[in-house]
């Protein structure tokens, strides 16, 4: 009988999934789903994160309906940023999720500045959804979903959970629900884009921004709470 014949389809290879030594992230997880869990929850940042990640576009937005100047738009949905990133700083908090708006609403503006067009702000969203989404699509069909390199973070490796069927099953689920909401997003958002719809566009990227993505993450969750894959690792061997 061969390795992978004499253990459950689900269950993860005790060496091949073993964590690095230093690496104490681990220890506090004893299932892949609890370890997924806890990588997506802090990769989208929290309530916060998606909140900070909203902020600007609402200052855009409500400015450039408002006023209808392009400049001012802009110049008060990076403000919030900054001012955001600015209240990180003092709480002593990790400043990234507002560093990546900042960095979202500066590629937009070179956007829209360059072609004198506020809707062209939501270009390059619309163009990262549509990448992001080709993206796991295509590590999908390859048998490399991009969920379990969050495995491969935690355990130390970043492609020994390939050695496990039933792993890479659970990791292109996991995958399809991350890239749903982005491929919505592009459905929605490319024929409001060609139709010039800056309000509608601005109220979109709203409503399938945070909102959106903690109801992938609920999919998410309720797929991983259904099972409790192990995350075994051998222990490791003493010096000769």
């Amino acid at each position: 009988m061969s390795e992978h014949e004499g253990r459950g389809a689900g269950e993860v290879d005790t060496g091949s999934l073993r964590p690095a030594p230093d690496d104490t992230r681990a220890s506090a997880h004893d299932t892949v789903e609890a370890a997924v869990r806890a990588q997506l929850s802090k990769a989208l940042g929290g309530v916060r994160g998606m909140i900070e990640a909203a902020v600007p576009t609402i200052g855009f937005t409500t400015t450039y309906i408002l006023t209808k100047d392009l400049g001012l738009a802009l110049w008060l949905g990076a403000g919030a940023a900054v001012l955001l990133l600015v209240v990180r700083l003092v709480q002593r908090s990790t400043p990234q999720f507002v560093l990546n708006s900042l960095v979202g609403i500066g590629i937009a503006a070179v956007f829209a500045l360059r072609s004198g067009k506020a809707v062209d702000a939501f270009l390059p969203g619309i163009i990262y959804n549509a990448g992001y989404a080709a993206a796991m699509i295509v590590s999908i069909v390859f048998r490399w979903p991009v969920v379990g390199f969050i495995i491969g973070s935690v355990t130390g490796d970043p492609t020994a959970w390939r050695r496990d069927p039933g792993i890479v099953r659970l990791c292109s689920r996991l995958t399809w629900l991350l890239l749903i909401p982005c491929l919505l997003r592009v459905v929605v958002q490319y024929p409001l884009y060609l139709a010039g719809q800056v309000g509608w566009l601005g109220a979109s990227k709203i409503a399938l921004g945070w909102p959106l993505q903690i109801a992938g993450l609920g999919a998410m969750v309720w797929v991983l709470t259904r099972g409790h894959t192990p995350l075994r690792r051998r222990p490791a061997t003493p010096p000769a």
